[in-house]
Formats: C-alpha cells, sequence, structure tokens
C-alpha cells in the first residue's frame, strides 16, 4: 500500500523536508565517521602501550620493582635494569632543554619583533629546513664532527673549571669551595667527545625549529594594537615582550615547549650515534651513557628471551615517562587556563 501524498503540501515544502532530512543523515554520518578518527588513535596508543606492557613481562616478572633501580644490563647472565637507559633519556632531554628553549625564544623574538621584512623570509626558511632534516643526518654530523670539536673545546674547557681531575692540573676556584659540582663534570676518557651532554646538544639543535617555529606562530598572534599602545607610552621592546607578548601567549609557549620535549624523549638515531651507548651509572654529564630509544634501536635485532621482554619493557617504560611529561604539560596549561580565567 503506497504512502499518500499530502495535497495540502506544496511540492517545494516537500523538496525542503527531504533536504533537510538527508542533511540531518550526513550530518549523523559525518560525526560517525570523525569519532571513528579519534576513537582509533586512541585504539592504536592503548594497544601499542599494552603489547609492550605484554611483551615485556617477562623482565617484570623475573626482576620485579628492581628492574626500575638497576643499573645492571648483562646479556650474558640474563641480568637487566632500566635504571641508566632511562635516566639517560630523561637527562639529555632536559640538557636539550634548558639549551634550546632560550635560543627559540630568540629566534621567534627577532622574527616577529626586530629583524626586518627581507630577513624574515630566509630565517623562516632556514628553520623549517632544519627541522625537515632526517635525525640520522643530525647523528653522523654529531659523531664525525660535533663530538671531535667537543673533545677538543668543550670537554677540556669544562673539566679545567668544574672537575676536581682537570686536565691542566689545577683545580679551578669554584671546584676548591663547591667540591660537589666536579661529579657533574668528571669523565674517564676526557679527550673523547661522545656522551651525554654531547647527545643532549645535538638534541637541542634538533628541537629548536620545533619550538621557535610554534613560538613564532604565536607570537604573531598577538593584536598590533596592543603593542602599538604599549610602545605609545614609552614602552620598550623588551617591556612589550615581557608584559604584553609573553602573557598573551604563555599557554600556547608551554605547549611548544612541551612538544620540543616529547621530541627529545623519542629520538633514537642521532642519540644512538652520541650517546656512547655504555650502561654505566654516574652523575657526569661528560661520560657516556644510554637512553632507552637507543638501547632498542642497538640491541633488539639480536635480542631474545628475556632481553628480548627486557626490551620492550623499556619501550613501556619510555611511553610511562611521556605520558608523564604530557600529563604535566596538561596540569599546567590548565592551571594557567584558570588563572587567566580569573
Amino acid at each position: 500500500m503506497h504512502a499518500s501524498v499530502n495535497p495540502t503540501v506544496s511540492p517545494a515544502r516537500q523538496a525542503e523536508a527531504a533536504r533537510n532530512a538527508r542533511d540531518a543523515r550526513n550530518d549523523r554520518v559525518f560525526g560517525w565517521v570523525l569519532k571513528s578518527c579519534a576513537l582509533l588513535v586512541l585504539v592504536a596508543l592503548l594497544g601499542a602501550a599494552a603489547s609492550t606492557l605484554w611483551g615485556g613481562s617477562d623482565a617484570f616478572g623475573t626482576f620485579g620493582w628492581g628492574f626500575l633501580t638497576s643499573d645492571a644490563w648483562d646479556p650474558g647472565n640474563d641480568r637487566y635494569g632500566a635504571l641508566v637507559p632511562v635516566m639517560g633519556t630523561v637527562i639529555t632531554a632536559l640538557i636539550a632543554l634548558i639549551i634550546a628553549v632560550p635560543i627559540s625564544f630568540g629566534i621567534a623574538l627577532f622574527l616577529t619583533e626586530i629583524a626586518p621584512s627581507w630577513l624574515r623570509g630566509p630565517v623562516s626558511s632556514a628553520i623549517e629546513l632544519l627541522a625537515g632534516i632526517p635525525s640520522i643526518i643530525y647523528g653522523m654530523w654529531g659523531l664525525f664532527i660535533f663530538a671531535p670539536f667537543v673533545a677538543a673545546h668543550v670537554k677540556p674547557w669544562l673539566m679545567n673549571n668544574f672537575s676536581d681531575t682537570p686536565p691542566d692540573g689545577q683545580i679551578s676556584w669554584l671546584v676548591q669551595h663547591v667540591p660537589w659540582i666536579a661529579k657533574f663534570f668528571s669523565s674517564e676518557y676526557p679527550f673523547f667527545g661522545a656522551g651525554v651532554l654531547t647527545a643532549g646538544m645535538v638534541l637541542a639543535i634538533m628541537i629548536i625549529p620545533f619550538i621557535s617555529s610554534v613560538m613564532r606562530e604565536v607570537f604573531q598572534t598577538v593584536p598590533t594594537r596592543l603593542k602599538e599602545s604599549a610602545y605609545a607610552l614609552g614602552s620598550s621592546t623588551w617591556e612589550v615582550v615581557w608584559d604584553i607578548v609573553l602573557p598573551y601567549t604563555r599557554s600556547a609557549v608551554i605547549g611548544g615547549v612541551f612538544l620540543g620535549l616529547g621530541r627529545a624523549l623519542g629520538e633514537t638515531m642521532a642519540v644512538a650515534f652520541v650517546l656512547g651507548n655504555t650502561f654505566k651509572f654516574t652523575p657526569s654529564i661528560l661520560e657516556t651513557g644510554s637512553s632507552i630509544a637507543s638501547t632498542i634501536a642497538n640491541q633488539f635485532g639480536e635480542a631474545e628471551g628475556l632481553q628480548k621482554s627486557a626490551l620492550m619493557a623499556l619501550a613501556f617504560l619510555l611511553f610511562v615517562v611521556t605520558f608523564i611529561v604530557l600529563l604535566i604539560a596538561r596540569l599546567m596549561l590548565r592551571q594557567l587556563g584558570n588563572k587567566e580565567g580569573r
């Protein structure tokens, strides 16, 4: 039995109703597709974390909490600990952040506040080019060019001024009065350039393009009227930056910094070239070390049994470290948002 057509409704009204129903159906389908994309990312993340946890269950079950606190890594005797790779990952990332953030801040301010228009394009292109260079190129440059430079110039200067075993034999005044600082700048091999500091410096060069690009973009969102009003009242460039630009873009700047930190935590090939890849726990940043990513890259191809499980456990710990960093970033941004809303 066919549905009767209401003769009181005009054909134009019927066509509009059909079009509205079709649009509503398309909106629902579009919403389902978008929700599926978002859930796919979440499922992939949880699946990767769960698979690494399952793969590392033998290591966690064998060593327990001692896996997190042990500095042993002896494949011959099946003794493994995550302390050295975890500490190497965190320390190299922090060194990179300490170096990269001020430089990125200066680059972004120069491009948005000081640089003439004819110079902004080339400098911006150079920064984007640095961001596109593969990490293995940074690693080869760090190993063959930068590490020898560090061994010849940077490391001897640091040891002469901050170490209790300086190459020139003369302990500095600072070390004599602050002896605990020497443990951070001691080295058994003063003329070997690879190490934690070198890896951190190479990582800094790698993340500078990302942080400076984010800062430059957010600095450009500051309304011109605000800055011009400050200049009209007699403010200097530094006062405009400190009192106008930074408060306006504070949340986005912090987000860019943590984006660079996330890149530094997960970097593999560049760190594997210049870190030294030794499992020796030491507070000195001039000594060689290891990171989670470089350890997995160097040993996963030949790993079997408990060693493979230990590497999978390291991969899970890298998930945890990255999650903690992102959680801290979210909490900081939320706190800043609450303060700005007051």
